[in-house]
């Protein structure tokens, strides 16, 4: 049932990141990419999740990707919202 559940979240974060990808392809606003990565990144670590033996979400691993999946988030506001000269 887990592995279930895993799935269909990491579902949810691939459509997520298509949305996402789709509104980088019609404005080329890479506000839209860094977001379509992001989810694609956390739909990874779900599938390694679910699809790993004794894998284990408070595993340093699977935070690191988390990390970096929220960076990305933060990096694509930050940019979108700094002063343009």
């Amino acid at each position: 049932m887990a592995q279930m559940l895993m799935g269909a979240i990491a579902a949810g974060f691939v459509v997520a990141g298509l949305f996402f990808f789709r509104f980088w392809r019609q404005t080329h606003d890479r506000f839209f990419l860094l977001f379509a990565a992001s989810f694609w990144l956390e739909a990874m670590n779900r599938v390694a999740l679910a699809l790993l033996e004794h894998a284990d979400e408070q595993e340093p691993l699977f935070y690191l990707v988390r990390l970096i999946a929220y960076g990305l988030i933060l990096a694509a506001i930050w940019q979108k919202n700094r002063t343009r000269r």
